[in-house]
């Protein structure tokens, strides 16, 4: 029997492992008399014993490393109906537990769970939660870092490589021609006004010059 399947039901006394769930409830086994049954989850609920901490005056704990410190002593078991004596027996063995937020009836559950465990000799393990919180919180860091190192080297690279020349644009056969036009008019220019001086010099010479007037005697 794992220690991962068991769970306590509220509303009923014992632990209970769990067979199998359902959309409106669970079938679960009593590790007192064994037998089985089907509990509605609408009456009740559900709580596996590796989900539960107990406050300590430091950070909460798992409750599996009280139940492994309470087998570890040798102190016996206190009588779960005397308050007294159970109070006393976590003062002495589970001395960080924070007594003003445990009630003296939560003591007396785990005093009692942990006789139910070992009479079936289940072995208990603390779950190994807080290890993978760590491992997950740890990838971004290296992605992170991932990433830096790429930007790094990109730019290392960027100037090194030579700006391209932007593309000539392409002028359209209208715009082309539009040119060449423009290009002829230019040329034609200096040539008009060359014929127009050689006009006015050939009017000049072709002119015949007047004769002097005889004069008068």
């Amino acid at each position: 029997m794992e220690y991962s399947k068991i769970i306590s039901v509220t509303g009923l006394p014992g632990l209970y492992e769990l067979l199998s769930s359902k959309g409106d409830g669970a079938i679960v086994r009593s590790l007192d008399d064994k037998s089985s049954r089907f509990v509605s989850s609408r009456s009740h609920n559900f709580s596996h014993l590796e989900s539960i901490e107990i406050f300590t005056v430091r950070e909460n704990v798992n409750l599996a490393e009280v139940f492994l410190v309470m087998k570890e002593n040798n102190a016996d078991l206190p009588d779960a109906k005397d308050n007294a004596a159970v109070k006393k027996y976590f003062e002495a063995v589970y001395p960080d537990m924070d007594f003003e937020r445990v009630y003296t009836s939560d003591m007396k559950k785990i005093v009692k769970w942990l006789e139910i465990l070992t009479a079936n000799n289940i072995d208990i393990k603390v779950p190994e939660v807080v290890e993978e919180e760590e491992e997950v919180a740890a990838e971004p860091e290296v992605k992170e870092e991932k990433k830096t190192a790429k930007k790094k080297e990109e730019a290392a690279v960027e100037p090194e490589e030579k700006p391209k020349k932007a593309a000539k644009k392409k002028e359209s056969p209208a715009e082309e021609e539009a040119a060449k036009e423009t290009a002829k008019k230019k040329e034609a220019a200096p040539k008009k006004k060359a014929a127009a001086k050689n006009e006015e010099k050939t009017d000049t010479e072709e002119k015949p010059k007047k004769k002097a007037a005889p004069k008068k005697k």
